[in-house]
């Protein structure tokens, strides 16, 4: 048997489809050639590239420059015996190994994800008999049947439908579901757009149909969104590869001045045990073992404070990310938006209102746009609110989480509308009972309702529907009073082409009185001698803390996109409401693309495109993938919303990718780096803040720690360049080393924000971690550190006649100080520390305070000075620790002003 070939299904009429599929309409598919099918074409499911095993893939976290470093000190460490910090060190690098390893295999479970998305049963028909199977047994050329709260199982070129409309959310971005028919389209139309096909794992709500598989599997949409999925990149974040370059730079500069230094010792021809072990210290103390810890615990600091605001971190790396982002590319329905039908504008008996309140609550007011008009006056505005109350299908109920509505979203917007005029559903359908319906129908495109107004009364029939169907068969408008007026075309369609340029979605209301023994009503009653009532037009209007938030990053240097699935004209209106552009953002004016523009554009255009626009609408799932990796070739650091399947290419591709809490599938929340627990925007803006506090305290802790590390490893090149005794030795430095980066430096993780951060521009992804003003204050803080500890080592050797012990200890405590004082230097990198407020850090007290009990304790307690070579100190000593450090931290300040100073001359 050969396989079938690939077409544009939607472009075929249905009998061509079924004939190519050698199928039949009414009967599908034999048993025998099911079975011989599924043997062609395997199970209707989505197959896993295999990929590294788990114990490859835990081995690879081990690759990186920084744990190398990390290895070579506990080697060291345990080469000198040292079994305690050889372990510490060991086991900081096997937590940040097993950290990598449960984030990696955590972004492989997209895929599995998918798999689940799919699994449902089917009633399909084989040998003219219906029968309910396994979806994954499907073969192409099945018959399936579908109904309200189906899943679809497969790839169905529709057949037959019967008002039959599909929830395509997840795969398209759609906001309400999509009606369907049969009928043959042109080829070059997006997914959104082919109503005569209905895509895998997505829902039916309303209706029934009748379609022919036509794909199953990898062949299905899903099944290419899953390769999309496999073949994204998972690309590095700018903090892993910033650390990546620096650790690399830093393990050569490392091993470089342990070679020079045991090269040197060997040409002065000292004792060979002597000069290793002087190598040792050298790269002992510039390694700085407590890095790889910091930026974990700092990352894991920032998590906990993004769960505050709403956003939960899958992947330690995606927090500092977030402080980088330069462009979010958001969808709108839900997250831009409140997710929820709203009617904004009405027009009855000529005149026009405006109705506030937002979403589902019944809080609004409506209010005449003319001043001089009545409200309470307006017959026909009640009338239309009432038709829209009556003329529905959908309830609305309120639960612990608020408003929501069972049903379509738009019926729920007029139910809202009525009750924001103080009319009651109940009460209403009490007073005027339906006793008939005609469902809405898509090629009809109305929907309407007979209802009883009281013994004595005509029956009133009201109906729903498009402008099209409606106005083509009134031959009288409703006027203020409720009599009936010759209707104005012109002046309706100039009402229906402006609320189209809001992007409302507008619907037309009529109504005709029957006789009072009128029990059923029929096509012909609804196409004759109706009264036109009004509009009613209504939006998914934007979340107001989205504007602000859209604000805050415009403001903050932060590009704001969106990409979404929804029409060109209700995206151009949404961006024009939230601040994306401006007053004339339209498609016409080409600021909003749509799919099919993308489509038409090379890879070299597309960059440009994607750099200059900011509404692409009717977006495919490749497309949001390559808009997110044209981006990046233009060196952006690009964030991706999502909540669809659709999405979860472009979440995984994307630099940071953040999924929908509440709305989101299991497929995008497992692509995703990041989720939203109340799938607002806002909660972005507030991590992108979160973002840049946490990698601001990430430099403040590497320009903190460097110092020492650069210092003590000076300390012994220049001992062996003199030839002269270690005024630290190897196990001293350990202890300075470990006891200061976990009591001091890790408090700066707690710093809170500065004030303005959102005030500046993205990092530029360029930008190394270190700028070229903070490597000068490194190198300096080294030198002053160097420069004290060396010469009050020299010194003591001195004052006390060549106590070494002494002298060392005193050295030890230079750098311990040294370090201390400039802690509060490092809480920010430009401001005085006296700006910052003392005390708005307790924990940075609380470490210190217990680092100079160790200190203490490291000097006077018996048992460490037999441990560390340590011995007490005098007055003396501590008076010449306590003026080198307040040294350091006085010309830190003086910097820091200078800096200021000439940032301000070139700003």
């Amino acid at each position: 048997m050969q396989k079938f070939p690939e077409k544009s299904w939607h472009s075929l009429a249905s009998t061509d489809a079924v004939s190519i599929f050698e199928s039949h309409e009414s009967k599908g598919l034999s048993e025998q050639e099911a079975t011989d099918r599924a043997e062609q074409f395997g199970l209707n499911a989505l197959s896993h590239a295999k990929g590294q095993g788990a114990v490859t893939r835990f081995l690879l976290q081990f690759k990186q420059p920084l744990v190398i470093i990390l290895l070579i000190a506990a080697l060291i460490t345990l080469f000198l015996a040292e079994y305690i910090d050889a372990g510490v060190i060991f086991a900081v690098v096997v937590v940040n190994a097993v950290i990598g390893f449960i984030q990696e295999d955590k972004a492989m479970k997209a895929i599995e994800a998918l798999s689940h998305a799919m699994t449902s049963e089917a009633i399909v028909i084989r040998n003219g008999e219906k029968k309910r199977i396994a979806s994954e047994y499907l073969v192409p050329g099945d018959l399936i049947l579908l109904q309200s709260g189906d899943k679809v199982p497969a790839d169905l070129r529709l057949i037959q439908t019967r008002e039959l409309q599909i929830d395509e959310s997840a795969l398209t971005g759609e906001s309400v579901p999509v009606q369907k028919d049969e009928s043959m389209l042109e080829e070059d139309i997006v997914i959104g757009d082919r109503r005569n096909m209905a895509y895998s794992s997505t829902l039916v709500t309303f209706g029934s149909g009748r379609g022919l598989v036509v794909a199953t599997g990898d062949n299905t949409e899903i099944g290419r969104i899953n390769q999309l999925i496999a073949a994204a990149d998972i690309l590095e974040t700018p903090l892993t590869r910033k650390i990546h370059h620096f650790s690399g730079i830093l393990l050569y500069a490392i091993l470089a001045m342990a070679a020079l230094t045991f090269f040197i010792g060997i040409m002065r021809g000292q004792d060979l045990v002597e000069i290793f072990m002087a190598s040792v210290a050298l790269a002992v103390g510039a390694i700085p073992e407590g890095l790889p810890a910091a930026i974990t615990i700092t990352l894991a600091i920032g998590v906990s404070r993004m769960a505050k605001r709403h956003a939960i971190i899958r992947k330690l790396p995606a927090v500092e990310t977030l402080g980088s982002t330069m462009i979010i590319c958001s969808d709108k329905t839900g997250t831009l938006t409140q997710n929820q039908m709203t009617v904004q504008d009405v027009v009855a008996g000529g005149q026009h209102y405006a109705i506030s309140g937002i979403g589902y609550h019944a809080d609004g007011k409506i209010t005449p746009v003319a001043d001089s008009l009545d409200t309470t006056a307006n017959y026909s505005l009640q009338m239309l609110l009432k038709a829209g109350l009556l003329c529905n299908d959908a309830t609305l109920r309120k639960d612990g989480k608020g408003w929501r509505v069972e049903g379509d979203p738009t019926e729920g917007a007029l139910i809202v509308s009525a009750m924001k005029a103080g009319y009651d559903s109940r009460t209403l359908e009490q007073e005027m009972p339906r006793l008939d319906t005609i469902p809405f129908e898509s090629a009809r495109q109305y929907m309407a309702t007979l209802h009883d107004q009281g013994e004595g009364k005509p029956r009133l029939l009201l109906i729903k529907g498009s402008i099209e169907s409606i106005c083509v068969d009134c031959a009288t408008i409703m006027g203020p009073d409720g009599e009936p007026d010759i209707p104005d075309p012109g002046a309706i369609a100039d009402w229906v082409e402006s609320m189209g340029e809001k992007g409302l979605r507008v619907l037309a209301f009529a109504q005709k009185e029957m006789p009072p023994d009128t029990t059923r009503i029929t096509h012909a009653d609804v196409e004759a001698d109706i009264l036109f009532i009004g509009l009613q037009g209504m939006i998914d209007p934007p979340r107001q803390e989205a504007v602000e938030a859209v604000a805050a990053c415009q403001a903050a240097g932060v590009r704001v996109k969106m990409i979404t699935g929804d029409h060109a004209v209700t995206a151009g209106a949404i961006a024009r409401q939230i601040g994306l552009c401006g007053d004339t953002c339209s498609y016409h004016t080409r600021e909003v693309l749509t799919g099919r523009d993308i489509g038409e554009l090379d890879e070299a255009q597309l960059k440009d495109v994607a750099e200059d626009t900011a509404v692409f609408a009717r977006v495919s799932p490749e497309q949001k993938l390559r808009l997110v990796e044209a981006l990046q070739r233009k060196d952006y650091v690009v964030a991706m919303t999502g909540d669809g399947v659709n999405d979860a290419p472009a979440l995984r591709q994307a630099d940071i990718g953040v999924a929908m809490g509440l709305t989101g599938t299991e497929v995008s929340k497992e692509s995703a780096d990041m989720i939203l627990t109340d799938d607002n925007f806002a909660s972005i803006e507030a991590a992108v803040e979160e973002g840049r506090g946490i990698f601001d305290n990430l430099i403040k802790f590497i320009t903190w720690t460097l110092p020492t590390n650069g210092g003590e490893g000076l300390v012994i090149l220049i001992a062996i360049l003199l030839g002269t005794r270690l005024p630290i030795l190897p196990l001293q430095i350990l202890w300075i080393n470990m006891t200061t980066a976990l009591l001091m430096g890790l408090m700066l993780a707690f710093e809170p924000k500065e004030k303005g951060i959102m005030l500046r521009p993205p990092r530029d992804p360029s930008m190394p971690i270190l700028t070229a003003p903070l490597i000068v204050r490194i190198f300096m803080v080294s030198l002053l550190l160097v420069i004290g500890a060396f010469g009050l080592f020299k010194l003591e050797l001195v004052l006390t006649g060549g106590n070494e012990t002494l002298a060392r200890t005193l050295a030890v405590n230079v750098f311990v100080f040294g370090e201390m004082f400039y802690l509060f230097n490092c809480r920010s990198m430009t401001h005085p520390v006296w700006r910052l407020g003392l005390f708005s850090n307790p924990l940075l007290w609380v470490g210190v305070g217990i680092m100079i009990i160790m200190q203490l304790i490291y000097t006077y307690l018996p048992v460490f000075n037999t441990i560390f070579q340590s011995a007490p100190m005098g007055f003396k000593e501590w008076g010449l620790v306590l003026t080198n450090s307040s040294l350091i931290f006085i010309l830190v300040e003086i910097e820091k002003k200078i800096s200021r100073k000439h940032s301000e001359v070139n700003r």
